[in-house]
């Protein structure tokens, strides 16, 4: 079966399929004219990748279940004390928000250095906390899509004005300029449809790669 297909049985987009192929979760044989060909077991597995994803398994961890490095029960033994760490960190802030508001903290009165040192000892405990670099990433790449954007639609606003100043300079048949206008129109609109789809991946997709998990 095609990929369009294995989309709608499953529920995963095509770019996480690729993805999950990249990162050696899923080896989907090619039929004899190239094209990738899926087959039941490679919707078993997909399955069990968006369950273990559902579950906030790493594609690190679902790469040694598969390969027989590691058992499920193991995984999950592991995963479930990863998960009690988390839980730990989730009641310390919870605490430490808890406390900000008793104090009636406001962000004259708030010492940020004093509450980031308490932070940084609770870490040391074993206490886990928001990545802020893992944050910084995805900022950092959202802010390059948009930059990326933003150039290609002033070249092609450029190229508009040019355009309309060739015309008055020697005139243009209608129809050539019209075409001429619009085809910079389209790739600006065409960029504008793919800046929103990458902010949507890099808000909540798997396009992150592995060094997210």
């Amino acid at each position: 079966m095609k990929i369009k297909q294995v989309e709608e049985l499953v529920g995963i987009t095509k770019k996480n399929i690729r993805f999950y192929e990249d990162q050696r979760l899923l080896n989907v044989e090619r039929a004899e004219n190239g094209y990738r060909e899926y087959h039941r077991e490679d919707i078993v597995r997909l399955q069990e990748i968006k369950l273990f994803r559902k579950m906030d398994i790493s594609i690190e961890e679902m790469r040694a279940l598969f390969e027989k490095k590691k058992s499920l029960q193991i995984c999950l033994e592991q995963h479930l004390k990863e998960l009690e760490h988390r839980r730990e960190g989730l009641a310390k802030m919870q605490e430490m928000c808890e406390r900000l508001i008793a104090e009636h903290q406001s962000l004259d009165t708030l010492n940020a250095e004093n509450c980031l040192e308490e932070i940084e000892q609770m870490e040391k405990e074993g206490a886990r906390f928001m990545d802020v670099k893992k944050t910084d990433i995805r900022k950092k790449r959202k802010t390059g899509a948009i930059a990326g954007a933003v150039i290609m639609t002033v070249l092609m606003a450029i190229s508009v004005v040019f355009v309309l100043w060739v015309n008055t300079e020697d005139p243009m048949p209608a129809a050539l300029l019209a075409i001429l206008i619009a085809i910079p129109v389209v790739i600006t609109g065409g960029t504008l449809a793919a800046l929103a789809g990458r902010m949507k991946e890099i808000e909540g997709g798997e396009e992150d790669e592995a060094s997210k998990y």
